[in-house]
């Protein structure tokens, strides 16, 4: 008996020694693209006041005032440079980060629509734009996937999360001859995405595609009648995402949890 009490005081004396070190150590981490504006903006908000660790990546960290603002008021928020398309930079993170476990790898970084491309008919594409699309919206989040995914497997929730949209559905998209480029990289995001779930499910990572509904992310669409504020979105999203299961692999899934159609 006398044995076992000192054990138990040992380990109390351990722990109240660690004291915050050692509860530092357990939390989870949450690597977040696109971190400085709206949306995923907003995941670095919401996951700071759920007190994880958090690398939020912008392509111009200088310039992101909000988001510095927020590092500086939470020690647990890194601010790393990154643009999704230089891949060498990808590469170099994942090492500088090399025995990071990373619960959720967020993938949020995009090229949205401006109002000139939005609206481009057949005859004024520019392909330079569709390459630049793809390139950020498809191919770039597809490489981190590969980049970061032993950070994912060593991690305890295992989770890799693209932003999607619902443009990138052939059922749920605009029936018009607009969003061209937005349109088909969302939609190789997806088939991407779920491509690499049939590969992540033997490694016990589970990846989902999320739809986070038309969002206020600028003047023009804070116009559109019904449009989420940010906050709306990003917790709905994150009540989804805690709700998630392995056997969730390979969804895509809106904002209010329902399947979304391919």
């Amino acid at each position: 008996m006398t044995i076992r009490v000192l054990g138990l005081a040992v380990i109390f004396l351990a722990l109240f020694c660690l004291g915050p070190a050692y509860a530092d150590e357990i939390k989870p981490t949450v690597l977040i693209t696109g971190a400085n504006r709206g949306i995923g903006f907003e995941f670095v908000r919401q996951f700071s006041a759920l007190d994880w660790h958090i690398i939020a990546t912008a392509r111009t960290p200088t310039k992101a005032d909000a988001l510095q603002r927020l590092a500086a008021a939470d020690s647990d928020i890194i601010i790393e440079q990154l643009d999704v398309t230089d891949h060498a930079r990808v590469n170099e993170l994942a090492e500088q980060f090399h025995d990071q476990p990373i619960d959720v790898l967020l993938l949020n970084a995009a090229l949205g629509p401006t109002a000139k491309t939005a609206r481009a008919q057949l005859d004024s594409l520019d392909w330079d734009v569709a390459r630049q699309s793809f390139e950020v919206n498809a191919i770039g989040p597809t490489n981190l996937s590969k980049a970061f995914m032993r950070h994912v497997e060593a991690s305890k929730k295992k989770l890799i999360v693209a932003i999607s949209s619902d443009s990138g559905s052939f059922v749920a998209g605009s029936q018009l001859p607009i969003l061209y480029h937005y349109k088909v990289s969302k939609a190789a995001l997806n088939m991407y995405m779920h491509t690499l779930s049939f590969a992540t499910r033997k490694r016990g990572v589970t990846v989902v595609m999320l739809h986070p509904g038309l969002v206020a992310t600028n003047p023009r669409l804070a116009n559109i009648k019904g449009a989420l504020q940010p906050e709306e979105s990003v917790s709905a999203m994150m009540t989804v995402m805690e709700n998630l299961k392995p056997a969730d692999n390979g969804r895509f899934i809106s904002y209010t949890g329902e399947t979304m159609p391919w």
